[in-house]
């Protein structure tokens, strides 16, 4: 690529992935797409869809638009895992939030086919969401700033000064974009909209083939009714999370399940 503003003493692949969830080790690449950056200033391109071997959750779907049918005949990451190393071998790793998440999955892939010359820890990474936030603070101090002109000042992170900045910041986020809705729960439903899938706000429970369903950690998958119709390993799990540092509903639909109350699906849900 000609002109591209970083010195490169190696390639520099940036990528991008697309998966059945958002749990590194849990779930599994359904697309992955890669730029690879050459010292000489040429450019590769690889594109591989490939077939996660598990059942693509609906709201994956609703954010990719990828389905079962059209990765049914794809090859799965193993069968590809050599080709994709290949590619990636003796190169810098780049990407947007790339080491949050792709990273971590795609090393998961391959440590899965027990391949461990991937170590992404002996690579640089450049990641253009870490240089966006840090050129482009996004704190309280940044939004008074650039919504009311003035500093925070002395008492900067003074709980009555931050309280009063964010109040001044409020209105000038309202004197500046007309189109934002005068309404406080509009206002709730577009800056914080609720999953109709998810059983608790942050997710941790859903609806999945109408049944409450874990969302997380090494039981995800697991279905709440057999976890409380199990007075072991099931029992031991949900009074785990009660001990856990999990949101007050998380923890209540575990909870109530030990009891032997298991939610009902809403029927809205499930309207297609």
């Amino acid at each position: 690529m000609k002109n591209f503003p970083i010195q490169l003493k190696r390639p520099l692949v940036i990528f991008d992935i697309e998966s059945t969830g958002l749990s590194p080790r849990a779930d599994r690449i359904i697309e992955l797409a890669a730029l690879r950056l050459n010292p000489d200033g040429t450019r590769d391109d690889r594109e591989w869809l490939l077939n996660p071997t598990i059942k693509i959750p609906l709201d994956s779907i609703a954010v990719h638009g990828i389905t079962d049918e059209e990765v049914a005949d794809c090859p799965t990451f193993a069968e590809v895992a050599n080709e994709i190393l290949m590619f990636f071998e003796g190169c810098d790793l780049g990407g947007f939030a790339v080491g949050y998440f792709d990273v971590q999955i795609l090393q998961e892939e391959f440590l899965r086919c027990d391949i461990k010359s991937f170590a992404p820890e002996s690579r640089a990474m450049v990641d253009a969401q870490k240089i966006f936030h840090k050129r482009e603070p996004r704190d309280l101090t940044a939004a008074l700033k650039f919504y009311c002109g003035r500093d925070l000042g002395e008492d900067a992170h003074g709980a009555f000064a931050d309280a009063e900045a964010t109040l001044e910041v409020l209105v000038g986020q309202f004197e500046r974009y007309a189109d934002l809705p005068r309404d406080v729960d509009a206002i709730d439903l577009m800056f914080n909209p609720r999953d109709p899938l998810n059983v608790d706000r942050s997710g941790r429970w859903r609806w999945i083939d109408g049944e409450v369903t874990l969302n997380f950690g090494k039981k995800k998958g697991a279905k709440l009714r057999a976890l409380a119709a199990d007075p072991k390993d099931g029992h031991a799990f949900l009074k785990w999370m009660l001990k856990g540092d999990f949101p007050a509903d998380t923890r209540a639909i575990a909870e109530q399940a030990l009891k032997g109350f298991i939610p009902t699906r809403p029927t809205a849900v499930f309207k297609r």
